[in-house]
């Protein structure tokens, strides 16, 4: 035996002993009434150390490295890219040809939106998979998947990829296996045998698309057994089929899944759906107990054949729940990082614009306390816009429900005084409808040739403060494709009847892209936060480790908070029109880190619009 074999040997062994432990007690919680537990048992552990040794060689070693620098993803040098492929590059070949481009930028995490294998027709966008193995053909290629992973690792890149967890595509072959009558495969999914079993769930649940999909459950007469009728829950689309982690051969499937991507060279699971995991007759259905122990389980096993892959919850819930997504002690109730290793912050993403919109930065500093409870060893994933729409009643727990109808209807230009071009979607129960659009198109830029080029320079100004500001948050950022150009929305004429959030899903615009390096509005954009991401990786204090901390004392229209650090940073964002002028009780001088140019902190001034980041001196 070579050395490198018995040491990934050895290494595996002590995998198995830290971990199987803390997966064998989940699984026995989860699983403990089901028949022949102990056989099945057996069969996850096989499934994990067979994947364990399968692994390649260069990833084994990728797995090294991160063990021994497990905060890699909270450095301050980590940027990431979000992108739909097709309207990136094309295909993944095509986004193989453009990781220079992206380098150029500084991203060293690729996220491709979906791209496995999709159901025809109506797909949610990628979402209702048919085929977890297999790459949607018009994207390319299984191979085309393990070279992107491979050419993003000689770049030094993460590659994150969604798995949709939650449910399946209805022509996904388990499905087609229920609906021709196979009970095994039935037994896969959620299905209620009467309207009075859907009446009594749907007391209890929300909705998620109440105005394009309502409810949570479509008749599937294919499923009925005995000439009864039969309900397949769904809570997304009527397409996309939930699955039943109730059943264990669900949790084995799944897991099989993830392996198998994980050798493939992904390293970073996107849990599409998160909360939605395990249903239970009188709750929401969301965030259950049992939903955290299938994550924390799958990060055991994960921890024993991958240990440098990564998961991340999608969770768009209450910000006092999240946190909970990154794990608890069992203990104490504490968070503790045994779950997600990452979660996105959906809650700052949409308080940053509802405190554009409002010029009030104090719900956002009280969202900042509320969310410090983050475990040390975890991190937030940081953004600006994303894929999907911007859900105000996300904030309904801190906000009131008057104040996120105003903020909507602003961001839908339907306001006096609104800058905005975006659009309002569809909300759940009379809430606050939620806004689509670019994050350009939101902070007022106009497509040229369109009126309004006189707002150009605020327009820059708003969308280089939110960056500012997010950059500077404790996590990992991640660009949403087009925003480092100003990138619009999508023409209308492109955005699908009752889809709104395609306006927000625009092709990328090369040509534009290759302005650049010019006085353009794309080109400025494009300059300045480059500038913004250079500065950013050298500065130990954005290290994602230590929570970002409000500070007090500021007038409404300032946001403010502390990064913690050998010197500590000051990311300061005047989210009015007018020049602000700041006497801070920190220290004697300070030093603007962007311009390179010393400040004093008694007379600290920020201009319309601006963010500013200060390191203090002692």
């Amino acid at each position: 035996m070579t050395s490198s074999v018995f040491s990934r040997a050895t290494g595996l062994h002590d995998r198995l002993d830290r971990h199987w432990l803390v997966a064998d007690a989940l699984l026995r919680r989860l699983y403990g009434e089901v028949p022949a537990l102990e056989g099945w048992l057996s069969q996850v552990r096989e499934a994990v150390i067979r994947a364990a040794r399968n692994r390649t060689a260069a990833l084994a070693d990728l797995d090294a490295r991160r063990q021994a620098e497990t905060d890699w993803f909270q450095r301050p040098n980590q940027l990431g890219y979000c992108f739909y492929v097709d309207r990136f590059a094309g295909t993944l070949a095509g986004v193989r040809r453009r990781l220079d481009y992206l380098a150029e930028l500084g991203v060293t995490y690729l996220h491709p939106l979906p791209l496995l294998a999709m159901q025809s027709g109506d797909n949610d966008g990628g979402f209702a998979v048919a085929d977890y193995r297999s790459v949607e053909p018009r994207l390319g290629t299984a191979e085309d998947l393990r070279a992107l992973a491979e050419d993003a690792h000689q770049a030094g890149m993460a590659l994150c990829l969604d798995v949709v967890c939650n449910h399946t595509a209805r022509d996904h072959a388990w499905a087609q296996a229920a609906r021709a009558g196979d009970p095994v495969y039935r037994a896969y999914y959620h299905v209620l045998d009467s309207a009075d079993e859907v009446a009594a769930y749907e007391a209890t649940l929300g909705q998620v698309f109440p105005k394009t999909a309502p409810g949570n459950f479509t008749p599937e007469p294919s499923l009925a057994r005995d000439g009864g009728g039969a309900w397949v829950w769904t809570t997304f689309y009527p397409y996309q089929w939930d699955l039943n982690y109730a059943n264990p051969a669900v949790f084995l499937e799944m897991l099989d899944v993830l392996l198998h991507l994980a050798n493939q060279g992904v390293d970073v699971f996107r849990l599409d759906s998160t909360p939605f995991l395990w249903k239970a007759p009188g709750t929401s259905c969301r965030g259950l107990p049992q939903t955290h122990w299938i994550v924390q389980a799958w990060r055991a096993l994960l921890a024993i054949a991958a240990p440098g892959v990564l998961l991340k919850g999608e969770a768009i819930v209450d910000p006092d729940d999240v946190v909970s997504f990154f794990g608890r002690d069992e203990a104490t109730g504490r968070p503790a990082a045994n779950e997600c290793h990452l979660a996105y912050n959906n809650g700052m993403m949409t308080a940053l614009w509802l405190a554009q919109a409002t010029g009030d930065a104090t719900p956002a500093h009280a969202l900042l306390d509320r969310l410090a409870g983050r475990p040390r060893q975890a991190a937030w994933i940081t953004y600006v816009r994303c894929h999907d729409d911007i859900i105000w009643d996300a904030l309904a727990a801190l906000i009131p429900a008057e104040t996120l109808h105003r903020v909507s209807a602003f961001y839908a230009g339907a306001l006096p005084g609104s800058y905005a071009m975006g659009a309002a979607f569809q909300a759940d129960g009379g809430g606050a409808p939620s806004t689509n659009g670019m994050a350009a198109s939101l902070v007022g830029l106009r497509p040229e040739g369109r009126p309004g080029e006189a707002d150009t320079d605020a327009a820059l100004a708003r969308l280089l403060q939110l960056y500012q500001v997010t950059l500077a948050l404790d996590g990992l950022p991640v660009l949403y494709m087009g925003d480092e150009i100003a990138l619009t929305n999508a023409p209308l004429a492109s955005v699908p009847a009752g889809e709104g959030r395609w306006l927000h899903r625009p092709a990328m615009d090369w040509d534009r892209a290759a302005l650049r390096g010019g006085d353009t509005a794309a080109g400025r954009c494009h300059a300045a936060l480059r500038r913004l991401i250079q500065v950013r990786a050298g500065l130990p204090a954005l290290h994602g480790a230590e929570p970002a901390r409000p500070l007090t004392g500021l007038p409404s229209g300032v946001l403010g908070f502390e990064r913690v650090g050998t010197r500590p940073l000051l990311c300061l964002a005047n989210l009015t029109s007018g020049t602000v002028t700041l006497s801070l009780p920190i220290g004697p001088a300070g030093r603007d880190v962007v311009a390179e140019e010393d400040t004093d902190l008694a007379a600290l001034s920020l201009g319309p619009w601006q963010a500013r980041w200060i390191e203090v001196r002692p």
